[in-house]
């Protein structure tokens, strides 16, 4: 009895030992990727963290944190999920019949569609910024078409503002907005609504009430990502916004740039990640409740 209870064991151990030597052959590919994320996101993230805690003399202190309740920089956090949140509305407004128009439109328009978004998301950021310029200026193209159709009298004042920005960023956000859109969409089976349809669906009903709730996943995933990635926008808010729109990651330069404040710049880092962090988190969790209510 005692050497079947040793030979169990001992095969018990074996096994233990074999499934580990397995797990880590399985995980040893990973190790170069988990280093790279060590070596470029957690320590810089750590090493960030460090920094906001400490004044310019090397004294421990709270006052990066606690400055962060001046009205300069409450007006940068407004300013910031606004913008942000108003360029994720445009998004959709417009991202959604495009990406719908994707799958559903004719075949050659369809891939015109598709090869005009890709040539936007290939073009430099900074060229696009600068086209845009040219474009909303008061002796611009836009408005020299509006006041010679008759439709405004004066130049209207789309650059270095509110909607100049917004254009802008609507427009470098677009391809974030509609390739998770037309994922999602593709993936939708026809056969969904032609079974809607049979049992006396209308195409805006069918469209309604299985297409959209089919395409939501797409939707939120888009929204997310064109909304967090406009919380650190810098370069269109500073040209087309002209100095009137004060981004969060303008005033992070600015601390560093002028001020030489590393401490200040790194706590409004260190507040933007924890805010992005949170809306991811709520995302998901929504995301959650929705597939559960499935």
């Amino acid at each position: 009895m005692t050497t079947l209870n040793l030979d169990t064991a001992l095969h018990g151990s074996a096994l233990r030992r074999a499934t580990q030597r397995h797990a880590w052959l399985l995980l040893s590919p990973m190790v170069p990727a988990l280093l790279l994320v060590l070596v470029t996101f957690v320590i810089p993230i750590g090493w960030l963290f460090g920094l906001s805690l400490f004044d310019a003399q090397g004294q421990l202190t709270v006052e990066n944190y606690t400055r962060l309740l001046q009205p300069i920089y409450v007006l940068a956090f407004t300013q910031t999920f606004k913008v942000s949140l108003i360029v994720t509305v445009a998004c959709v407004l417009i991202g959604y019949p495009y990406a719908y128009f994707m799958v559903h439109g004719p075949r050659r328009l369809a891939g015109l569609a598709m090869a005009l978004l890709l040539v936007s998301l290939w073009t430099s950021l900074l060229v696009r910024t600068y086209a845009w310029l040219v474009l909303l200026q008061r002796r611009g193209v836009v408005n020299d078409l509006l006041m010679s159709l008759g439709i405004v009298d004066a130049p209207l004042a789309l650059v270095h503002n509110l909607t100049g920005t917004v254009i802008g960023m609507t427009h470098i956000m677009l391809p974030y907005m509609i390739l998770p859109l037309f994922a999602a969409m593709k993936s939708i089976n026809p056969i969904y609504l032609q079974a809607a349809s049979t049992f006396g669906a209308s195409p805006s009903r069918a469209f309604r009430d299985v297409f959209l709730p089919l395409s939501l996943p797409g939707l939120a995933a888009g929204a997310t990502l064109v909304f967090v990635l406009s919380l650190g926008f810098y370069v269109t808010p500073a040209l087309l916004g002209g100095g009137k729109v004060q981004m969060l990651s303008m005033r992070i330069e600015s601390d560093v740039s002028m001020y030489a404040n590393w401490g200040a710049a790194s706590s409004l880092g260190v507040v933007l990640l924890v805010a992005t962090l949170l809306i991811l988190f709520i995302v998901k969790k929504i995301a959650g409740l929705g597939r559960r209510s499935e």
